[in-house]
């Protein structure tokens, strides 16, 4: 595999990555005017948020079973287009069951547009021999303020979902398609055999596990803020539906901040200390959003909340490259439906909590499970699970 189709490959897969940041961010920055216009109460809502995590994890453990046929790129090149439609739809509709179906369409496509855009992160990674998967998730953070972004300026003018929605569909979409003729996947010069990339005998859930649940303790916190944050300004801390829509960026930027300097911290601090330091700074940042006296209080809590979650998601990918090598794939299908557990759990149970209790209590579960990545975090430093030939080359890809 030549330099430059590598080359090729890592933009147009980072294109993707920037655009998913964006139509995921326009979908949850605008949550509380998709609730007006469709007249779902706020009963009902907790129910919409939990069914494109549901749907989205269906499609992963799916993506899973077709990758050992069709590679990750082709998945890729259909899924990504279908998402940016489904976000067109959720804004022309005008009845409750066609916003549902747009969000089930939505969500089916995520699952499998997040496992393959993950699975070729991680290969092209091996070939390059050294850390860029922090690089295409800070290029989904850096899509995520373009996003919320574009839903401020729609939110201020007071245009209709359709009206938001509709600019960056129209040109974004080409320009994924476009790029995709050059996706890559690192599997040349027996790196890692392709065949063993679909063994799932190689990826033994009681090792994978503790990865597993600091993936859905990340989300749970992740989840709240793009689904809950809009909202808890609007609703809790009594801003303005323009300045709910502040958060969720304020959150990416700390983010791609975060991620662009989070290499040179795990290089001279090692994984485990990033991801213990991360999970203590992100649960300081809950405390104050539910103590927040008011909106700018609360965007400093969600500031926190960004710099201490931002490292360990694209670290937790990495970790199961090191730990399966040869079967990263795999590995990377089933951490990836954590993703959607984490948002699972997340949403319900915080809209559940905040109308039986409060929305400020709510705020101090995800609190709680974030700190509860302490106990798995020495699984970041594990050795890979010698299974087969390959693993060293693949762990120095990971940590170089």
């Amino acid at each position: 595999m030549t330099d430059a189709r590598l080359r090729y490959g890592r933009a147009s897969l980072a294109l993707s990555f920037l655009v998913q940041g964006v139509a995921f961010a326009l979908l949850v920055t605008r949550i509380p005017a998709i609730q007006d216009r469709y007249g779902i109460s706020d009963g009902l809502l907790p129910v919409f948020l939990a069914a494109v995590p549901v749907l989205a994890g269906v499609a992963s453990v799916a993506t899973e079973k077709v990758v050992a046929r069709v590679r990750p790129g082709a998945v890729l090149r259909w899924a990504q287009p279908v998402v940016m439609l489904a976000l067109l739809g959720v804004g022309a509709g005008s009845e409750v069951w066609q916003v549902a179906l747009a969000l089930g369409v939505f969500g089916l496509a995520v699952g499998a547009l997040d496992a393959s855009m993950n699975m070729m992160g991680v290969s092209l990674q091996r070939a390059y021999g050294r850390s860029i998967m922090l690089g295409f998730h800070a290029a989904y953070s850096l899509g995520g303020i373009a996003g919320a972004s574009m839903a401020w300026a729609g939110a201020h003018w007071d245009l209709s979902l359709l009206v938001s929605y509709l600019p960056a569909v129209a040109v974004l979409l080409p320009a994924v398609l476009i790029g995709s003729r050059w996706y890559t996947e690192g599997k040349a010069g027996g790196v890692v055999p392709v065949a063993d990339a679909g063994q799932g005998a190689s990826v033994p859930f009681r090792m994978l596990l503790p990865l597993c649940m600091v993936m859905a303790f990340a989300y749970i916190g992740d989840s709240t803020v793009s689904n809950w944050s809009a909202k808890y300004l609007q609703d809790v801390l009594g801003g303005s539906e323009q300045l709910a829509t502040v958060p969720y960026n304020v959150y990416m930027v700390t983010t791609l901040v975060g991620r662009a300097v989070g290499d040179l911290g795990v290089r001279r601090f090692g994984a485990v200390a990033v991801v213990r330091g991360g999970s203590v700074l992100a649960a300081a940042g809950f405390a104050v959003v539910a103590v927040a006296p008011g909106a700018w209080w609360g965007m400093c809590g969600f500031t926190l909340l960004g710099f201490g979650l931002c490292v360990i998601v694209p670290q937790t990918f990495a970790a199961a490259g090191r730990m399966f090598p040869g079967a990263s794939d795999v590995a990377v299908a089933r951490l990836n439906v954590f993703n959607y557990v984490g948002f699972l759990v997340g949403s319900p149970l915080v809209g559940a909590l905040g109308d039986a209790w409060s929305y400020r209590g709510a705020m101090l579960v995800p609190m709680v499970l974030v700190l509860a990545t302490l106990v798995y975090a020495r699984s970041f430093g594990a050795e890979p699970a010698r299974y087969g030939g390959g693993h060293e080359r693949a762990r120095a890809a990971d940590v170089g």
